[in-house]
């Protein structure tokens, strides 16, 4: 059992030129990708990411609570099914944690994201939302239920699969020589983006936390892109990428658990081609879902399935949805274009008279494809999971 932080070097990759790539393509990727939309449009965007982080995120864990079912449980409507209810439950914390995360890095965007009180209290915000049964673990049979408390380290040892995690009465120690090393205000800039990936794996193989340790650590990577402005607008889910290829990211986790296999295998005690190779699945993940998120932002496609959306409402051809007017893709497509639409332009916009041309803007509230703060502020588009299914096809499964 492990009692040393030296126990878990080398904490980054010796120097590969696949890996460099691969930092230096995502780097150029997702600039241009936080320039695709009106940054108000990017905002609503961003809203919609946040239920699909959380379902991919959850899914790995295998807790299914698609997107629809989470933005029900954003308005508290639950399932009356006690089991569906409680992953909504489970599921709304996850988006509550990911909006606090956001508004603290905002605020303090000096915040040390590595330090253990920062990474404790993501664990604190998750766990101290969940219901009652997702804060109880039982180990076995023989012994009694354990409490799972929010934001406190683990005071018991575990063992994760083959992989025996350091002593807990030790973990104090090994947080801080994660905080000190990975500390982003210390680490080379060209460095960043590699240690990302290698950050992510030591904290699982840490496992500071009894459980809720996955979603801790994709909160906290999806943290640290954000810090390093390579998420900033959260137009690219992380755990999307992973989640699509669950089993290999379970294994490449789990190869980077394992010692060094001989004296060409790095100096450290952990295995240098290991940590290596789950860095690059981990950047190549990220590089998919940015190539993945640029092409659905296209503007001129995304316009075109906005209009193809409305000629369906028009047409009726969606179950249980009410007939637009076709003028209705004017408004909506202005919104993405420029962020917001005052609305006495949505005459001009849409050829109607005004009093049509409220009642459309009236309907297009009711229908939450738009939004506004007041009866006279600009209107703005809103992506509802729903709607999102049309204008984001395969970001996450359908459910019709």
């Amino acid at each position: 059992m492990y009692t040393s932080p030296s126990a878990m070097e080398p904490l980054l990759p010796a120097s590969a030129a696949k890996l460099d790539d691969l930092s230096l393509a995502l780097l150029k990727q997702a600039a241009t990708l936080d320039n695709c939309l009106h940054p108000i449009s990017a905002a609503s965007v961003a809203e919609l990411l946040r239920y699909a982080n959380t379902y991919y995120s959850n899914l790995i864990e295998n807790h299914v609570t698609h997107p629809i079912d989470i933005e029900r449980a954003m308005r508290t409507d639950y399932s009356s099914e006690p089991a569906k209810r409680a992953l909504q439950q489970e599921a709304r914390a996850h988006v509550n944690a990911q909006q606090l995360i956001e508004s603290r890095l905002n605020e303090a965007p000096e915040t040390n994201i590595t330090a253990p009180d920062f990474i404790c209290w993501i664990h604190k915000i998750f766990y101290e939302q969940l219901p009652d049964d997702f804060t109880v673990m039982q180990y076995s049979d023989e012994q009694a239920p354990l409490y799972i408390e929010p934001g406190i380290f683990r005071k018991k040892d575990v063992q994760v699969g083959s992989h025996i995690a350091p002593a807990y009465q030790h973990l104090p120690a090994f947080m801080m020589r994660f905080a000190k090393f990975y500390d982003l205000k210390q680490l080379p800039r060209q460095h960043l983006v590699i240690a990302c990936a290698a950050a992510h794996h030591r904290l699982a193989w840490i496992h500071p936390f009894l459980d809720g340790n996955g979603r801790v650590i994709r909160l906290f990577s999806t943290a640290w892109l954000r810090q390093i402005e390579l998420s900033t607008h959260g137009l690219w889910s992380v755990s999307r990428g992973l989640a699509r290829r669950r089993q290999d990211y379970l294994a490449a986790l789990s190869q980077a658990d394992r010692t060094r296999e001989s004296d060409l295998d790095g100096r450290g005690n952990l295995s240098n081609k290991g940590l290596t190779q789950f860095c690059e699945f981990f950047l190549e993940a990220c590089l998919d879902q940015v190539n993945f998120m640029q092409a659905l932002l296209n503007l001129e496609d995304l316009a075109k399935r906005i209009k193809a959306y409305v000629a369906l409402r028009h047409h009726g051809a969606i179950p249980d949805a009410a007939p637009l007017r076709e003028e209705a893709a004017y408004v909506l497509c202005e919104a993405l274009y420029h962020g917001e639409v005052a609305r006495g332009d949505v005459p001009r916009i849409t050829g109607l008279k005004e009093r049509t041309a409220r009642s459309l803007v009236s309907t297009l509230i009711k229908e939450e494809l738009l939004q506004s703060t007041s009866s006279r502020a600009p209107l703005r588009l809103k992506i509802t999971a729903t709607v999102g299914a049309y204008y984001f096809p395969r970001l996450y499964p359908d459910i019709s």
